[in-house]
């Protein structure tokens, strides 16, 4: 195995290649979480590896309560499935707030505070309810607390991260906090090695071939509780070195290859980019592609054949979006045609249309 298979493998194991999930949440469930950081476009990256889901789609299974949004993992925004939101909560969430502890000093955060807080969310969201930000805050004030901005931020992720409070439906475009005890149903307790066990399973058969530092960033586990979470899965892993780099993953045969030329617009915060550091790289063998001057500037993705060759813009208009890509190769006929059905495609999920500022 070299670099440009482990690439292929991932494109295959994270299906932006070979069979489509079957629905969003299909999706969420087998990468065991996707980051969510932009709402609008992380809802594409689900409905880009399923079957003709579109955005409402994905919106029905938000407000459904089988796809849940909250903070997880990292202190960052993840689509997580209901039964796997308390394990996952029990296992990463005391580390995530350890993480945090530097922020909530800064915004007068301690424990006692994170616990009226929390209180004061489950009244204000017991029996059904569904409030907007402003109402939570609202009701924070209410309790003697004054939070807003980075403040509230913070009081809200802690109670998310202790599994108390996560996404509501949405109100017009406005989103929502609700109860987990009123949103999720009962699910079967995991012990800390059974969940451990999961969640390393979980994210070498969805993302792999991936490090054990690759893992460590995309959970906050350490990398001692990662290597003993390889042990406890067993032979449902297998490793092998690449480039003196240890790669973990399900075992399979290498798969079939996509068509060539083939080309996936992604999303800023993609699994496929975001979910890796030390094996990153593969991504990018050539080394083309580099951050763009601009500062604050998210890389949104342009794959071509499982190696990113550029990025590109999304400025939404009155009329549709007009995508703006910046690539650092130049494409012939054939790629450019890939590069536009695969706008074509992004079109169909958002239901407006998509006029891409390619050279002809």
């Amino acid at each position: 195995m070299d670099r440009l298979e482990v690439a292929h493998r991932r494109l295959h194991n994270q299906h932006l290649s070979g069979p489509a999930l079957p629905d969003p949440a299909a999706v969420v469930r087998h990468l065991g979480a996707s980051q969510a950081q932009e709402y609008a476009m992380a809802k594409w990256s689900l409905g880009q590896r399923t079957t003709g889901a579109d955005d409402a789609a994905v919106q029905a299974a938000l407000d459904a309560g089988t796809i849940l949004r909250t903070h997880a993992l990292r202190p960052t925004w993840h689509f997580v499935a209901p039964e796997d939101l308390r394990w996952i909560q029990a296992l990463t969430g005391p580390r995530v707030r350890r993480l945090n502890a530097y922020y909530e000093r800064q915004s007068g955060i301690d424990d006692a505070l994170v616990d009226r807080a929390t209180a004061a969310f489950v009244g204000a969201l017991e029996g059904g309810k569904h409030l907007t930000r402003a109402q939570v805050q609202a009701a924070l004030a209410q309790a003697g607390i004054e939070a807003s901005g980075v403040r509230l931020a913070y009081l809200l992720m802690a109670a998310e991260l202790a599994s108390v409070v996560v996404s509501g439906v949405l109100r017009g475009k406005q989103r929502t906090y609700a109860l987990v005890d009123e949103r999720v149903p009962p699910t079967p307790v995991l012990g800390p090695d059974e969940a451990l066990a999961e969640l390393t399973r979980r994210y070498f058969t969805g993302h792999g071939p991936a490090t054990v530092k690759d893992f460590s960033w995309w959970s906050s586990l350490t990398l001692t509780e990662i290597r003993r979470g390889i042990v406890l899965v067993g032979d449902a892993l297998t490793s092998v070195q690449v480039d003196d780099i240890a790669y973990w993953f399900a075992p399979a045969d290498a798969p079939t290859r996509d068509p060539s030329p083939t080309v996936h617009v992604l999303q800023g915060y993609d699994e496929y980019a975001v979910a890796y550091t030390e094996g990153r790289s593969v991504l990018n063998i050539a080394d083309l592609v580099i951050a763009p001057a601009s500062t604050n500037q998210v890389i949104q993705p342009l794959v071509l054949d499982s190696q990113v060759v550029g990025w590109w813009r999304r400025v939404v208009e009155r009329d549709g979006i007009v995508a703006e890509p910046h690539l650092a190769v130049a494409l012939d006929d054939a790629q450019k045609r890939a590069v536009r059905a695969s706008f074509d495609r992004l079109a169909a999920f958002v239901g407006v249309p998509v006029r891409v500022e390619l050279d002809s």
